[in-house]
């Protein structure tokens, strides 16, 4: 261990606005708007706030999944929120979704819009609605719902775990670091030793608890998060990197992946999405027509 002096908790925490790090302009302890300011809606049923990060990514891939198999009510606008600026904290973002995170959907196609926020719950939510991408057999059900819940309980272990005290912490602390790196690769071997006799997360049947952990950990093997690609030794995990190789082959995932995308190749992003010719229009020299 290293000698950094121990941290001794106060008796009453008080927030330190320059403790925070990469986040600290956007961290704060309580909830609710910071300033005024409506969503935007565009002409399709389905409205999506969002950021291209692995959250954004899962819901992404499930409409453009769904609109591949010709479920033309899965047509959807998807507007760009950058999370680092607080876009997330306007009045209508979080009227929306009161915990002020992405993604958060808003779906017009009855009477009154219907809000969903967090990602497993959209999943869910468009898998009932089109009837797809979710078993009907009780026991692959059980098995495609456990695996999804699996993600949402697992990946805050590998972003706020691992991610932000091996990225982005202001300090390296080895136990910090020791800890999550543990856990994250547990995590890796329990998908590796399940995908060892699995063709998708619930057995034969591509679903929606594939589309949310590839979103979280096939980047992980691929090294497109935190650069640790090689810290955690992910060559070890040959079953869990089939599986995401495989899955990155679909057309709609390599849609998905690039909408409200604002960092890599330029053309790799789609900073917003609102019709299935923007995926045409997007080359390395023209930006989508939101933000020409």
């Amino acid at each position: 261990m290293s000698d950094q002096p121990s941290y001794v908790p106060p008796s009453i925490w008080v927030w330190n606005k320059e403790n925070g790090g990469q986040f600290a302009a956007i961290n704060r302890p309580v909830a609710g708007a910071t300033h005024e300011k409506a969503l935007p809606v565009g002409r399709h049923p389905l409205q999506l706030y969002s950021l291209g990060t692995p959250n954004g990514v899962k819901v992404t891939v499930m409409l453009e999944e769904l609109l591949e198999l010709g479920h033309g009510g899965a047509e959807y606008d998807a507007w760009l929120v950058r999370i680092h600026e607080g876009g997330q904290f306007s009045s209508g973002f979080v009227a929306a979704n009161p915990n002020s995170k992405i993604p958060v959907l808003v779906d017009h196609s009855g009477v009154t819009p219907l809000r969903v926020f967090e990602s497993g719950a959209i999943l869910l939510y468009l898998a009932e609605k089109f009837g797809v991408f979710l078993p009907t057999a009780p026991a692959a059900r059980a098995e495609c719902l456990s695996w999804l819940f699996w993600q949402m309980g697992s990946s805050p272990y590998l972003g706020g775990g691992f991610g932000h005290f091996y990225a982005y912490a202001p300090l390296k602390i080895e136990y910090a670091i020791d800890r999550f790196t543990m856990e994250v690769k547990r995590q890796l071997d329990v998908l590796d030793q399940h995908l060892a006799t699995n063709m998708y997360m619930a057995g034969n049947e591509y679903t929606i608890a594939d589309m949310a952990i590839w979103s979280w950990y096939g980047a992980l093997v691929k090294g497109l998060l935190y650069g640790a690609g090689e810290f955690l030794q992910v060559a070890h995990y040959t079953h869990v990197l089939r599986w995401t190789d495989h899955i990155a082959q679909r057309p709609a995932v390599k849609r998905g992946r690039m909408v409200n995308r604002t960092w890599g190749e330029p053309a790799s992003q789609l900073h917003e999405r609102h019709d299935a010719s923007d995926f045409q229009h997007q080359t390395q020299d023209k930006l989508p027509r939101s933000e020409t």
